[in-house]
């Protein structure tokens, strides 16, 4: 499933993030690539020592946990830490995965991939995030403030920056759920759980729903 979520960040968390980042130095972004990927990325990401990197972390994580449609779409265990990056003029990330295990000490399995679209589109010519799909490509330049979620099994590419500069935050997360397809029936019903009890209350059709998504949940969750 590859959701989009508009506004993620309120205008105002907007312009703090990116206050926060306008004081950071930003680094070679190869050196968080996996082996294989460090030969197609050109980037450059916040120093993840600086404290204005963790406090931008921290603003960005609260405002993920307080919005309902990525918690119920992305079930999320655990978060691996943001980063921050930026594109400029000729730099791109050329078709990769993401790696399957992160982290060195607390391993963490990726599930989930998201992208954060920290400025907005007219900034800059390219940089379109793209994804390859039974064949097809799927492109994706959001507003600022706005954010893709999509499986980490995608192999995915970030197109050359012509023009300006691509300024995002990008994490992923290890799903409750394993399973893409069964994050996606178990969103559905949910959200159509949500809208009968908006409609009718706590009526028989929302507990039997309740129900089959309770015990869907016991069947496939990975805790």
């Amino acid at each position: 499933m590859i959701l989009t979520i508009d506004n993620l960040l309120s205008p105002e968390q907007l312009s703090q993030l990116n206050d926060l980042l306008r004081e950071v130095d930003f680094l070679d972004g190869r050196k968080t690539a996996g082996w294989h990927a460090k030969l197609v990325k050109a980037n450059e990401q916040s120093d993840s020592k600086d404290p204005k990197t963790t406090q931008a972390r921290q603003l960005l994580v609260a405002a993920l946990g307080a919005n309902a449609t990525f918690n119920l779409a992305v079930m999320p265990h655990s978060l691996r830490p943001i980063l921050f990056s930026r594109y400029r003029e000729g730099m791109a990330y050329g078709a990769h995965i993401d790696d399957a295990i992160m982290g060195r000490t607390a391993l963490a399995r990726s599930d989930v991939s998201l992208t954060v679209f920290l400025n907005p589109p007219e900034d800059y010519d390219g940089g379109e995030l793209i994804m390859e799909l039974g064949g097809e490509s799927l492109s994706y330049k959001l507003a600022a403030g706005s954010a893709v979620i999509y499986p980490s099994t995608t192999l995915h590419r970030v197109a050359e920056v012509t023009r300006g500069q691509r300024e995002v935050a990008v994490t992923w997360a290890q799903s409750i759920v394993r399973s893409a397809e069964q994050r996606e029936i178990l969103f559905d019903i949910e959200k159509v759980r949500r809208t009968i009890f908006k409609e009718k209350g706590k009526c028989r059709e929302f507990d039997l729903l309740s129900k089959s998504h309770a015990n869907l949940m016991r069947l496939w969750s990975d805790v």
